[in-house]
């Protein structure tokens, strides 16, 4: 069984193992710097599974920012029946691409 953790990072929560690489929505810290994430769900390894209540404690997980950038652009298209109105918006997200380094538990 491979090594994998369920992580809440910026309100949404990612499955991750080592090596993996994930995007997310933009966090604060600029490009190239390690960050440590704290709010782990859960924890497996080795046959063993461990669940938070709600946080599984002595488990960290460093990460590096890879990138920050905007991310595919979303269209939201709106119209009322038999009235021709008819409107297409759009945006972009800010986006932050992140590799999941090491799983550290002790």
């Amino acid at each position: 069984m491979k090594k994998f953790a369920v992580v809440k990072i910026a309100g949404f929560q990612y499955k991750v193992a080592e090596g993996d690489e994930i995007e997310v929505n933009r966090l604060k810290e600029e490009k190239g710097k390690e960050i440590f994430l704290e709010e782990i769900l859960l924890l497996a390894q080795d046959d063993k599974i461990k669940i938070g209540q709600p946080l599984v404690k002595d488990v960290k997980i460093k990460a590096k920012i890879v990138d920050q950038f905007k991310g595919k652009k979303i269209r939201i298209a709106t119209y009322k029946a038999k009235s021709r109105y008819r409107k297409v918006k759009g945006f972009r997200p800010f986006l932050t691409k992140i590799k999941i380094e090491k799983i550290a538990s002790s």
